[in-house]
């Protein structure tokens, strides 16, 4: 049977082995007093452990292996890391009985593990399936899954802050300002991210505020900052932009992005970057310190409100410049401002709670989350199949978290639901 370490990791760690009568391989009494902290860094697997082996009681690391001769396998004997290292726990100790790894006390795990539970963690190791424990998912009660879920949600929101809080830093925590960064990026949805968020950073919110009661202005602003502009256009409504931004562009000194940046190709028009910028636009056109105005309003419905925009008229007739195409009215769709609060929005709120030390801003991303509609993708789509609910965005997030973190790398010792099924 091919065991892994983590199985190890993980019987020390929740202590689910045969803690009685423990001895060395010479035959010393072993009483653990304090089993270590799981490192998760270089080094030993858990450290600052308290084992009294003998009469003596040691504090120092614990290290781990399938067998004995890991110990030299993994070149530890030469790794001064390893120095403080006062108890070598294997699950088969292969050596000979009098024979010691850098004379370390050994402890052997393989008869101390329940079978069973050798034998289902093995079958979640193997498991081809969708996600490892699906042939087994429905065994676990509902409120062990509404608590993972729960946690699994935090988790997500605090991995979306994370590279919030770090541009945060870097512009001397001017909320309005990462705010619209970070909302740029969303408007670019997966396809043309990277280019909103640099289209962002080359035009910064306080720049476009300058004009903020010009709509033409800003639209020549992001346009221009876009490298849109940079062709020769028949339609008077690009000419006049591009006229504009060279204006503008002298003026501040600006340098515009390449064109060929953005991405068209198999996206539907209505995705079109030139779209989403019309919009972006109208939307700091019409919008006043829009995230203190999102802090304020909180609500599902006063948010998909605040985002309700048009684009200027020259988009009713066109996705791109010079191709007219038939009158459409192209706001910004209701899904599209769901992806914005799942993405964007709420996390913000989130970070905002934790930044200012409002818990009660926390409750309040997630509750907004809660309202909002689930995000709908193949992971999301999946899960359906197995009726798992996926009624909101709370539930969405936490099971992409949980489908992309836990079941794809097979960390099923660290989910609360694996953890669970082995305990069966």
């Amino acid at each position: 049977m091919n065991i892994k370490e983590d199985l190890l990791h993980y019987v020390w760690r929740t202590k689910q082995f045969d803690v009685k009568e423990l001895k060395t391989k010479d035959g010393q009494i072993i009483d653990i007093q304090d089993f270590g902290q799981h490192n998760f860094n270089a080094g030993p697997d858990f450290l600052n452990a308290r084992i009294l082996i003998g009469t003596t009681l040691w504090i120092g690391n614990v290290e781990m292996h399938i067998n004995t001769s890991d110990w030299y396998k993994h070149q530890h004997h030469k790794d001064k890391a390893y120095e403080n290292v006062i108890l070598h726990v294997v699950y088969q100790d292969d050596t000979p009985e009098d024979a010691k790894a850098d004379n370390i006390p050994r402890l052997e795990l393989q008869h101390r593990i329940a079978p069973k539970m050798v034998y289902s963690y093995q079958q979640l190791l193997d498991n081809t399936h969708w996600i490892p424990c699906q042939a087994r998912f429905h065994e676990i009660s509902a409120l062990t899954k509404t608590l993972w879920l729960e946690r699994l949600l935090i988790e997500r929101l605090e991995r979306k802050t994370k590279s919030m809080e770090t541009v945060l830093a870097a512009n001397q925590n001017n909320w309005e300002e990462v705010f619209y960064q970070f909302l740029a990026r969303s408007f670019g949805l997966q396809v043309n991210a990277e280019p909103f968020e640099w289209l962002a950073q080359k035009t910064p919110l306080k720049l476009l505020l300058k004009h903020k009661d010009q709509l033409f202005q800003i639209e020549a602003l992001l346009f221009g900052q876009s490298g849109l502009l940079e062709k020769e256009y028949t339609d008077e409504y690009p000419r006049q932009l591009k006229q504009e931004y060279q204006f503008l562009k002298h003026k501040y000194q600006l340098q515009p992005l390449s064109s060929t940046v953005w991405k068209f190709m198999r996206l539907h028009p209505p995705n079109f970057p030139t779209i989403r910028l019309a919009q972006l636009a109208k939307l700091i056109y019409q919008s006043n310190h829009l995230f203190s105005t999102i802090l304020k309003a909180q609500s599902y419905q006063t948010i998909q409100q605040l985002f309700q925009v048009q684009p200027s008229d020259y988009w009713l007739t066109h996705y791109t410049f010079d191709k007219l195409a038939d009158m459409r009215k192209k706001p910004l769709g209701k899904q599209t401002i769901d992806l914005l609060i799942i993405n964007t929005i709420a996390p913000f709120l989130f970070l905002y709670g934790i930044q200012r030390a409002i818990p009660s801003m926390k409750d309040t991303a997630i509750q907004l989350l809660e309202r909002t509609p689930p995000e709908k993708n193949n992971i999301t789509k999946q899960w359906q199949t197995l009726n798992i609910p996926n009624a909101s965005a709370y539930e969405s997030q936490a099971l992409i978290q949980l489908k992309k973190e836990y079941c794809d790398p097979k960390r099923c010792l660290e989910c609360t639901i694996g953890h669970a099924l082995l305990r069966l």
